[in-house]
């Protein structure tokens, strides 16, 4: 009435079957990878959006410079 619930070794056209144990510890492995993957690039992300705040803050300055020269010259 109910079928086969352990099958036998697998066959040479069968994938493997793996246990729970093994299974588990797979997906720990890559849960740790993803997370180490995760953080680096959340460095990243954040690094650059630092880079970004910097370029900013660098193109107001000579922006402010290039106007107030803009402004002297046609003082003149």
């Amino acid at each position: 009435m109910y079928p086969n619930r352990h099958p036998g070794p697998p066959q040479p056209g069968q994938p493997f079957k793996f246990t729970v144990a093994e299974s588990c510890d797979r997906i720990k492995e890559e849960f740790s990878f993803l997370q180490a993957q995760y953080h680096s690039l959340k460095m990243e992300c954040e690094k650059l959006a630092q880079e970004k705040t910097e370029m900013q803050r660098h193109y107001v300055m000579y922006y402010e410079m290039s106007y107030g020269l803009n402004v002297e010259m046609h003082k003149q």
